[in-house]
C-alpha cells in the first residue's frame, strides 16, 4: 500500500472495504503489549578503567538531561567522535536501544533505553543528543517545499481523494510549528482503494521514516508536502488498525514529553548507580 524502509503487511481499512458484521471487543485487533522501561542487557568484557570512563560519558549525560524540561527547542548535544572506539561501545551498551528509530538518506536516529535520549549518526555526525525529537532530523523534515500543483485532473473512478488533496495542500501551505495537527482518519472516512492509491502517489515521499514499538507498532512516513505525514498504526499481528494523515512539524507520537524526561532523569541517575557498583 505505501513503501516503508520497514516491512510492512499491506492491507486497507475503511468504509466499504471490510465484512459488515460486528466482532466482539475481545476479536478486535488492537495491541497487546505496551512497552515498559527495562535497563540495558550489559554483556561488557570492558576494562575497569573503560568501563569508568564509560560511566563517566553518562554521568556528562545525565548532567545534560537535568537541564531539560521536555520542551522542543531545548537540547543538550554531546558529540561522540572523539571518544575512545572501546568507551563509546561500552556507552552504547550502557544506553541501550529504546523504541523509536529514525531513517532518512545518510542520517539515521535511534532512541536510547532512555526517552528523549539518541543516537543520532551520519556523515561526520556520531552525537548522543537529549530532545523531543532530534534537531537534524527536524530541520531535514522541515526542509520540505511544496510542490507543484496536479497537472493532471484526477481519474474519474475517485470517491473523495481530490477533496482530501485539496485539503492537505491548503493545510499544509498554512502549518507553522508548533501549530496543533490536522488529522485525516482514512480509517474513517468513505475512501477507495483508488482513492488510497492516489492519494499516496500524489503526495510522494518526503526522504523520512520513523518507527516507533512502544504500543503494537506506528510508522510514521514524511510525505514530499511539507509538515504531512503518514501514520500508521499495526497490532501485534502486523495488522494495519488505523490509518491516517497528519499535517504538523513532527506528530506527537515521534516525541518525547515534558513527563519522559522527568522518568528518563530519574531512571538514568539510578542506572549509573547501579554500574558504579557493580566496579
Amino acid at each position: 500500500m505505501f513503501s516503508f524502509p520497514i516491512p510492512v503487511v499491506a492491507g486497507r481499512i475503511g468504509p466499504g472495504t471490510q465484512p459488515e458484521e460486528e466482532l466482539p471487543l475481545n476479536m478486535l485487533g488492537v495491541p497487546s503489549d505496551m512497552h515498559t522501561f527495562r535497563p540495558p542487557v550489559i554483556d561488557s568484557e570492558a576494562d575497569p578503567e573503560t568501563y569508568r570512563a564509560a560511566l563517566d560519558v553518562l554521568r556528562h549525560v545525565l548532567a545534560g538531561l537535568e537541564t531539560l524540561t521536555g520542551e522542543t527547542a531545548q537540547r543538550f548535544r554531546l558529540s561522540a567522535l572523539d571518544l575512545d572506539p572501546a568507551v563509546l561501545k561500552e556507552v552504547n551498551e550502557m544506553l541501550g536501544q529504546g523504541e523509536v528509530s529514525i531513517l532518512t538518506e545518510g542520517l539515521t536516529a535511534q532512541e536510547t533505553t532512555f526517552t528523549g535520549l539518541w543516537r543520532v549518526r551520519g556523515a561526520g555526525i556520531d552525537d548522543i543528543e537529549a530532545g523531543a525529537f532530534p534537531v537534524a532530523l527536524r530541520n531535514f523534515a522541515a526542509a520540505r517545499q511544496m510542490p507543484a500543483d496536479p497537472l493532471e485532473p484526477p481519474p474519474a473512478n475517485l470517491m473523495n481523494a481530490p477533496a482530501l488533496l485539496a485539503e492537505i495542500r491548503d493545510v499544509s501551505a498554512r502549518c507553522r510549528p508548533g501549530d496543533a495537527a490536522h488529522v485525516i482518519n482514512l480509517s474513517l472516512l468513505p475512501v477507495t482503494p483508488e482513492d488510497t492509491d492516489y492519494l499516496d502517489t500524489m503526495l510522494g515521499r518526503g526522504g523520512l521514516s520513523v518507527l516507533s514499538r512502544g504500543f503494537g507498532n506506528c510508522r510514521i512516513t514524511a510525505t514530499a508536502y511539507p509538515n504531512v505525514w503518514w501514520v500508521q498504526y499495526f497490532n501485534s499481528m502486523e495488522k494495519l488498525i488505523l490509518n491516517s494523515v497528519e499535517v504538523v512539524d513532527v506528530p506527537a507520537v515521534a516525541l518525547a514529553a515534558a513527563e519522559d524526561f522527568a522518568d528518563s532523569r530519574v531512571r538514568l541517575a539510578e542506572w549509573i548507580e547501579s554500574l558504579a557498583t557493580a566496579l
